[in-house]
């Protein structure tokens, strides 16, 4: 079927008042940046770039007629380039990511709100390779952390349906990316072994999309679209003989990480009772042996109010939801009426989640299983590397609260950040499919600590711009694999992803050959660190960022070449503090490390300008950044020296910068 020629409706340009006013917050300006924006938080930044041509968006496609077994529901054929399902932080980083590296990208969500695990519906924060400062310094870059210093500056305050808000309007602000919410896929179409097409409904509008693409990937977590495609996968616990891991069950099993429903409480000025509904259960202090609630922190609880382990999580998913309020209710019961916590009178409960937050169901497989080995050594002699991890092999015992002689979880630290495999990210046989979030291609203990959101979210970006990659070649992922998988992690490291092992080479960086000068430096700080190929810092040392004191007029940092440039682009990579933690949690304790707001160590004003043969042009003047990573277009010029003049940070007396790229774009 061919598709209308008319574009399909996309929100209008978002004034400097309209979302963020409109929303109680900051206004807000956009920079056009190859589809790509970056938000900033004060109004009226005097940006000087022009923006390039926005990309075409997604077509809006005809309608088909109905099916005979679907007479009520009409039927719309879409053709992209690359179809992602599943909306978790996994998912939105790897459609996002898509669309920015130039494929028209569909999103496909089975609720009515982004973010997965992270979203208002349950409420988990998200956590990564830090670990809870156990590898400090070592907070996520690339698209996460542009949604966590989006959703600081955005969403101090801490509410969680904000964080929604943010995702979906990260998402709108794409040309090339459409989103279809409440849409959720149960068919696919498959001939030698590759995905033709896929079908997803959504019954509130009762429609069926038809969807093909060059690419695929499964974000669901229940690998509901690889399920769909006959893909390979796995579930429970593989006994210790399989992979040789030391972490493994002598004896493997069925079971698995249970389901988790979060609450939220509030303190009031004046006590409030709580009757408990007759179908709750009776909690005694025999049930918290294990599970220590912390006297007056009533604000948010628990991520140990864990059941479905031993049973299947996917088809029992209501029979646990019931239960696990049953628990919820039980639990808050005691809290307030058993005696033993007088200080909790004047709390009342907030909010209580409704669906379930899964940990762990089925795991594809891919072209590598990744094991434990693969996590605490093997990730140096791959040369796959695409995003990193570091969470702990956290393991929870499979009857989850029902267990409460045992400890709600045992955790074996990992000495250091590794490397997520590119071969764990794309399916061992159906070719054109990849993978991100708690689904991709491991052991069950791997999975333990490549799980977590940070890390799903970073494996996401990696999918998605591979996907791009592979839909613009004309080549399945295997093929991206054996002959461009140097040049998948060298724009993944353009777009700030972090991996361990693999610097800048970019051929089109010019800035590379540059001379580099500054009006200062501290020590050890050098301005030549800007070129060095590395973003990031082990915490107190100065070895790949250029620094300088903060002073009344500014300090400037100058890229000069014996020849000029021919150049179209600037980027920056400014220092946004990853050595602090920054998540959105319902947790006061977890909050209280973390500055819900700009990061003081970023550069807040700043101004571009470059020496031609014309003169001196201004690229950029830009004022109230909170971001890490900036880019800037203007139409191409031969550049003889370029400089980055720096007023003002958000608090710090240092101006910290990481790294100046400049290039022609292709």
């Amino acid at each position: 079927m061919t598709e209308k020629t008319v574009p399909e409706e996309t929100p209008a340009e978002i004034d400097r008042r309209g979302f963020l006013l409109g929303a109680g917050l900051m206004a807000s300006c956009t920079i056009g940046i190859d589809g790509r924006r970056f938000l900033s938080a004060v109004e009226g930044d005097g940006l000087s770039e022009e923006r390039p041509d926005e990309p075409a968006p997604v077509p809006t496609p005809k309608n088909s007629s109905a099916p005979a077994s679907e007479p009520h529901m009409r039927i719309i054929d879409i053709d992209v380039d690359v179809m992602v399902a599943g909306g978790g932080m996994a998912g939105v980083c790897a459609a996002i990511s898509a669309a920015r590296n130039g494929a028209r990208t569909l999103l496909v969500q089975d609720r009515s709100r982004l973010g997965g695990n992270a979203s208002s519906e349950i409420g988990m924060h998200i956590v990564g390779a830090d670990c809870h400062g156990t590898h400090p310094g070592w907070r996520e870059g690339g698209l996460i952390d542009e949604i966590r210093l989006e959703d600081a500056v955005r969403n101090p305050h801490r509410a969680f349906e904000l964080f929604d808000l943010t995702l979906y309007d990260l998402c709108k602000r794409e040309a090339l990316l459409d989103l279809k919410l409440d849409t959720s896929v149960y068919r696919a179409e498959v001939a030698d072994d590759r995905i033709t097409r896929v079908w997803a409904r959504c019954d509130k509008t009762e429609t069926i999309y038809r969807v093909t693409a060059r690419a695929f990937c499964d974000c669901t977590g229940d690998c509901r679209l690889a399920l769909e495609a006959g893909a390979n996968y796995r579930t429970g616990r593989e006994p210790r003989s399989t992979y040789d891991e030391s972490l493994a069950l002598e004896k493997g099993d069925s079971h698995s990480q249970g389901s988790t429903i979060l609450f939220t409480a509030r303190k009031h000025d004046e006590p409030i009772a709580f009757v408990a509904p007759p179908w709750a259960r009776t909690i005694t202090e025999n049930d918290m042996l294990f599970r220590k609630i912390p006297r007056g922190h009533y604000e948010y609880g628990y991520w140990w109010i864990e059941l479905g382990g031993t049973r299947d999580v996917i088809h029992d998913n209501e029979e646990l939801r019931f239960e696990l309020l049953r628990i919820i209710m039980g639990l808050w019961d005691w809290i307030k009426n058993s005696g033993e916590r007088p200080d909790s009178a004047n709390w009342a409960l907030q909010r209580v989640g409704m669906l379930p937050g899964k940990r762990e169901s089925r795991r594809l497989t891919g072209a590598h299983i990744q094991t434990q080995q693969d996590l605490t050594d093997g990730w140096r002699d791959r040369d796959d590397g695409v995003a990193i991890g570091g969470w702990a092999f956290d393991e929870h015992p499979p009857g989850g609260f029902d267990d409460w002689d045992q400890p709600p979880f045992y955790s074996r630290p990992i000495k250091e950040p590794y490397n997520i495999a590119f071969e764990a990210l794309y399916s061992a046989n159906i070719v054109n499919l990849l993978m991100a979030g708690r689904n991709i291609s491991n052991s069950h203990v791997a999975f333990t600590s490549t799980r977590v959101m940070a890390t799903c979210a970073c494996c996401g970006q990696a999918a998605g711009t591979a996907a791009a990659m592979c839909a613009d070649k004309g080549i399945y992922p295997m093929g991206l694999r054996s002959s461009a998988i140097a040049e998948l992690q060298q724009t993944l490291l353009r777009d700030d992803q972090s991996i361990r092992g693999v610097s800048n080479a970019d051929p089109d960086d010019v800035a590379r050959k540059a001379m580099v000068f500054a009006s200062s430096a501290l020590e050890g700080a050098e301005p030549v660190h800007v070129i060095d190929g590395e973003v990031r810092d082990v915490p107190g040392e100065w070895s790949h960022r250029w620094g300088a004191k903060v002073s009344k007029g500014g300090e400037w940092i100058e890229l000069r070449w014996d020849t000029p440039q021919l150049i179209d682009e600037v980027q920056i990579t400014f220092d946004s503090a990853f050595h602090r933690q920054l998540t959105l949690s319902a947790s006061d304790a977890v909050t209280a490390t973390m500055i819900r707001g700009p990061q003081p160590e970023t550069v807040k004003d700043y101004n571009i300008t470059a020496v031609t043969d014309q003169g001196t042009l201004t690229v950029a003047e830009v004022r109230g950044n909170y971001q890490r990573q900036r880019r800037h277009n203007f139409d191409e010029v031969q550049v003889k020296s370029l400089r980055l003049h720096v007023l003002s940070t958000w608090g710090s007396e240092q101006i910290r910068v990481f790294e100046i790229r400049c290039r022609k774009r292709n």
